[in-house]
């Protein structure tokens, strides 16, 4: 098992992975429209994290799926890490987590039952810590190994936290740091140390378990996750859907101490420069600011932290909520005003 580099399967790992956001948008521009019964509260119009449906006046289900090929070695921490990500979705809509069934896609050719097998123990161990079942899934026989959830959750219809409802001078909060898909790029090329690969996990592998206490918070208005595209392309999404602009102050964005360092040496994702290309006419920052500050800004989160925009009144509580559930480098990062959507970097 040693000798397996699970990496060396995959073209792209984790959310880094993902359709560039461009190319997403052509695809669905493409698809015929659904039915849009009365019932379901959030389906794909505003690119949220996961689908709701109401119940009853007192019940709505929330449901997501994702997966994706590996961003790290070890397939026990790819189970965990991927695993966290999928919830995380349940979390950002303020949901809390009652199931999840996996997805699993293996060369049977290329893996030993006992990597599969560990990378599915790594999973399993996530939904343990989240308090729920495996209940199911389905598996394939594919070229790429491919490992994720759907994961569901259920929720008070009326706190529900969509990506489309931030309000003007609201302020905008982080809640994990930045650098995760720098970090796995670094690890990809040799040169990321075990300090550093632990630090990685430890923020990849941490569940986002303040969204139902977030939703409880009526001053919190709107919620996301950060993953694939980056702070800025999931922030133009609540920037987009809520009809309002974001100033964020670079200098206050939380970011791993080791990935600042390898941004500032050029290592980056090429899931990054597929971000910008794909969103970066509506996102403005200074002629002068250096190349490795935007693809910062555009670097892919895998398992990334929530961002919550809060009435200013409500930023201490959010914050102190946030450390309580141990996200010691949550942060305010910039606030919302009425304009064109779109993100200006300062």
């Amino acid at each position: 098992m040693d000798e397996i580099k699970l990496t060396q399967f995959s073209h792209g790992g984790g959310c880094g992975c993902k359709i560039a956001p461009s190319i997403l948008s052509e695809l669905l521009s493409r698809a015929p429209a659904g039915i849009v019964p009365p019932a379901l509260m959030v389906g794909t119009e505003t690119a949220d994290d996961a689908a709701v449906y109401r119940l009853n006046d007192e019940q709505a289900i929330v449901a997501t799926t994702d997966f994706f090929t590996p961003i790290v070695d070890d397939p026990y921490d790819f189970g965990r890490i991927a695993a966290t990500n999928a919830i995380s979705d349940v979390y950002a809509m303020g949901a809390q987590p009652i199931m999840a069934l996996a997805i699993v896609g293996m060369p049977l050719d290329k893996l030993p039952n006992e990597v599969i097998g560990r990378i599915l123990e790594g999973g399993a161990s996530v939904c343990r810590d989240a308090g729920i079942p495996i209940a199911g899934g389905h598996s394939i026989d594919v070229l790429e190994p491919i490992y994720g959830l759907v994961a569901m959750g259920v929720v008070h219809p009326s706190r529900v936290k969509r990506n489309s409802e931030a309000r003007a001078g609201d302020v905008l909060i982080l809640g994990k740091p930045l650098g995760v898909g720098i970090l796995s790029a670094a690890l990809k090329k040799g040169i990321l140390d075990r300090a550093g690969y632990e630090e990685m996990l430890r923020h990849t592998t941490k569940l986002n378990t303040p969204g139902p206490r977030l939703a409880a918070m009526e001053a919190v208005h709107a919620v996301t996750d950060v993953t694939g595209f980056g702070i800025a392309g999931h922030l133009l999404e609540i920037c987009r859907g809520s009809g309002l602009r974001a100033r964020v102050r670079f200098d206050d964005l939380p970011v791993i101490e080791s990935a600042l360092a390898f941004a500032r040496d050029g290592v980056a994702t090429g899931a990054s420069t597929r971000n910008w290309a794909g969103y970066g006419t509506d996102v403005a920052m200074s002629p002068d600011a250096p190349m490795w500050q935007q693809k910062l800004i555009t670097d892919p989160q895998t398992s990334g932290g929530l961002l919550v925009s809060c009435a200013p009144s409500a930023a201490e509580a959010v914050l102190a909520l946030f450390r309580d559930e141990g996200f010691d480098r949550a942060a305010v990062i910039g606030e919302f005003a009425d304009g064109a959507a779109g993100v200006d970097v300062i």
